[in-house]
C-alpha cells in the first residue's frame, strides 16, 4: 500500500507577494527549463481560469514519463495547488503560500503530501526520503528564486 511522506520548507522570494505570486502561477511551455531537466517538454492545457493542467513529460532510462499535474490557482490567497494525476508521484499533493515579509520580498512555504508507491522499511527509512525530497523540491525552488530575481532586475527600467 502507498505511504505518504509529508514534509515541508520555506524559500524566501526577492519580489512583492502579489509579483511572485503571477510570476509562480504563469504556466507556459519554457517554464520547464527551469527545473533544469535536460530535454524535458510541457504542455499547458487552461481548463479555466484558476485551473491548468500541466503535462510534463521527462526521459527517463531511454523511455519518456508524463507527469499530469492538476494545478488549482487561488490568487486572492496566492497560493495554490498541485496534484499529481499521472506519472511516478501519482496522488501527491503539494500546497504553496506566499506570505508578504516587506514591499519587496515574501515567503513561499511549500508543504507536501508526496505519495511513495514503493515498500518502506519503518519509520527511519520514510524520515530519511523525507529529508531527500525536501532538499531535491528545496534545491529547484532554490534556483527558481534565482530566475525570479533575474526577470525581474531585467524588466527594471
Amino acid at each position: 500500500m502507498p505511504q505518504v511522506i509529508h514534509y515541508s520548507f520555506r524559500q524566501n522570494l526577492n519580489a512583492a507577494a502579489r509579483r511572485a505570486f503571477e510570476w509562480c502561477t504563469d504556466y507556459n511551455p519554457e517554464d520547464i527549463a527551469w527545473i533544469q531537466e535536460e530535454n524535458a517538454t510541457r504542455k499547458v492545457q487552461r481548463i479555466a481560469n484558476d485551473m491548468i493542467i500541466l503535462f510534463d513529460t521527462f526521459p527517463n532510462k531511454g523511455k519518456s514519463v508524463v507527469k499530469q499535474k492538476l494545478v488549482c490557482l487561488y490568487p486572492d490567497r496566492l497560493t495554490w495547488t498541485s496534484t499529481h494525476l499521472t506519472g511516478p508521484n501519482k496522488y501527491s499533493q503539494f500546497l504553496y503560500e506566499i506570505t508578504p515579509q516587506t514591499r519587496k520580498q515574501c515567503c513561499l512555504k511549500f508543504t507536501a503530501a508526496h505519495v511513495y508507491h514503493g515498500a518502506m522499511k519503518g519509520k527511519q527509512e520514510t524520515e530519511i526520503l523525507a529529508e531527500e525530497l525536501r532538499k531535491s523540491d528545496s534545491e529547484v525552488w532554490k534556483r527558481l528564486a534565482r530566475e525570479l530575481e533575474k526577470q525581474l532586475r531585467e524588466e527594471e527600467p
